[in-house]
């Protein structure tokens, strides 16, 4: 049997925080998408959760299984960004909380790093 497995899920992982995290903020490391579980500082390691579903603030009119972006304000439905998840919920305009599924893991893009 391998000895060298670090995480058997790869669900909830900690990795080096590219920017100040406060828990249950979004985070999007790489090609990961989750939630920030512990506040962390840039260069700490953060615990961060790939999978489950979060109430979080989302900007914008979300309809259930809609693409959700990450912004330089957080969450949004706005295409522009970086894509983050899907919602669980509908919601109305404006900002607010919304049940969000991260994506956890994105496949690799042409250029390799999932973004």
């Amino acid at each position: 049997m391998a000895k060298n497995q670090k995480y058997p899920e790869n669900k909830h992982i900690a990795l080096t925080a590219d920017k100040a995290y406060k828990s249950g903020q979004a985070v999007a490391i790489g090609a990961y998408r989750g939630v920030a579980l512990i506040d962390a500082e840039q260069g700490d390691r953060v615990t961060v959760w790939l999978d489950g579903s979060w109430e979080i603030d989302v900007t914008g009119a979300l309809t259930e299984g809609q693409v959700v972006y990450l912004g330089s304000s957080g969450l949004t439905a706005t295409a522009n960004d970086t894509p983050w998840g899907v919602s669980n919920q509908a919601k109305a305009t404006g900002t607010g909380p919304a049940e969000v599924a991260p994506f956890g893991m994105l496949a690799p893009s042409a250029g390799g790093s999932g973004e």
